[in-house]
């Protein structure tokens, strides 16, 4: 998705939560500009440790408001005169190690606004979203995180 010439505030053009793998280049497709001399991505990967301990896989559980909810952090990150387009998504469902848990890009006009918009899309797509993590360690232990 293009954002027209000349907008003030940058386009949404990717909002998801979805239960299928995350597709980084579609992202990066969906905020290209004319106008942006920068485009920065990120994907937020699923390792194999956290903390010292082995971890085998990750389950991601959402409330039913959290695609709204991303939606909104998209909007925030948007509204930036400096932003020409915001795509982000977040994986639910059970990811083993290398699946891609979060996909964000932004288009600006210079490297440095694309770098701090898509730092602060990831923070506060992190901070706000109600996605619960299950971590499945080596030893067969779990914790949840993010749990309230």
């Amino acid at each position: 998705m293009t954002s027209e010439e000349g907008s003030r505030t940058g386009v949404v053009a990717v909002a998801e939560v979805l239960d299928a793998p995350l597709d980084l280049a579609a992202h990066e497709a969906a905020v290209a500009d004319r106008r942006a001399g920068a485009v920065v991505s990120f994907q937020g990967v699923v390792r194999d440790h956290d903390h010292g301990r082995g971890v085998t896989l990750l389950e991601y559980e959402g409330h039913p408001s959290a695609a709204k909810v991303l939606r909104e952090v998209a909007e925030e990150i948007a509204a930036d005169p400096a932003v020409y387009a915001v795509a982000v998504s977040h994986r639910v469902g059970t990811l083993r190690i290398g699946d891609v848990a979060l996909v964000a890009a932004v288009s600006t006009a210079h490297r440095a606004a694309a770098f701090e918009a898509c730092a602060r899309l990831v923070d506060e797509a992190k901070a706000r979203l109600p996605i619960w993590k299950r971590q499945v360690f080596t030893d067969g232990q779990e914790e949840w995180v993010n749990c309230p």
